[in-house]
């Protein structure tokens, strides 16, 4: 096994693919899957995953619509990358934040959405530009998710951005966890083109 805390050995067991299909399989209460349930789903608490749920959450269609959710996982993602940044090497929720519901069918339905990019982007990250994930480029990652996640209340309010938001999330997290410079790369071109689409609709 890879030593890095958001790494994996590649498998069929690590893509997104089956990450997806773990969450769509949450136990939940009656109509509601909370984030603690969503996260168990995922088998993980290391901080790559985390940061590609919440990136998943407000991507899919249905669930990131609902008001409230993109500040709800840019919530999750603040505490993650905090924690991350404290050299944490296992992330802990807040009780508040772990038992927030989202409702289960519009979560399954938007990760069945989502099922064909997920396969077409397992097809294409893996290790490569290892040098960009450590020291100062894993610093830049974590600022940036940072920026992200504190944009996201602002998001909810421009229509489409917060979408622009959850890829770039999803994106970082891949990056992470595959330890991919080139797909962190996309992940900084995504973050860039969201502020600056924001920016052109509030100016």
């Amino acid at each position: 096994m890879n030593d890095h805390p958001d790494s994996d050995e590649p498998g069929k067991n690590d893509d997104l693919v089956a990450l997806l299909a773990r969450i769509r399989a949450a136990n939940g209460d009656g109509q509601d899957v909370s984030v603690d349930e969503i996260l168990a789903a995922a088998g993980t608490r290391t901080f790559g995953p985390v940061v590609v749920v919440a990136g998943l959450v407000v991507l899919a269609p249905l669930i990131g619509d609902i008001p409230g959710v993109p500040t709800l996982m840019g919530l999750m993602v603040l505490l993650t990358v905090g924690q991350r940044l404290f050299h944490q090497r296992q992330l802990w929720l807040p009780r508040w934040l772990g038992d927030r519901k989202v409702p289960r069918e519009k979560l399954r339905t938007g990760l069945c959405w989502m099922h064909r990019p997920a396969r077409f982007l397992d097809r294409f990250t893996g290790p490569r530009l290892t040098m960009l994930m450590d020291g100062g480029g894993d610093l830049l990652l974590a600022i940036s998710c940072l920026l992200v996640a504190l944009a996201l209340p602002l998001m909810e309010f421009v229509p489409f951005s917060a979408n622009g938001g959850g890829l770039a999330l999803t994106t970082f997290g891949l990056a992470m966890i595959a330890r991919d410079g080139v797909v962190a790369i996309l992940a900084l071109l995504l973050t860039g083109g969201t502020f600056a689409f924001i920016a052109s609709q509030l100016l």
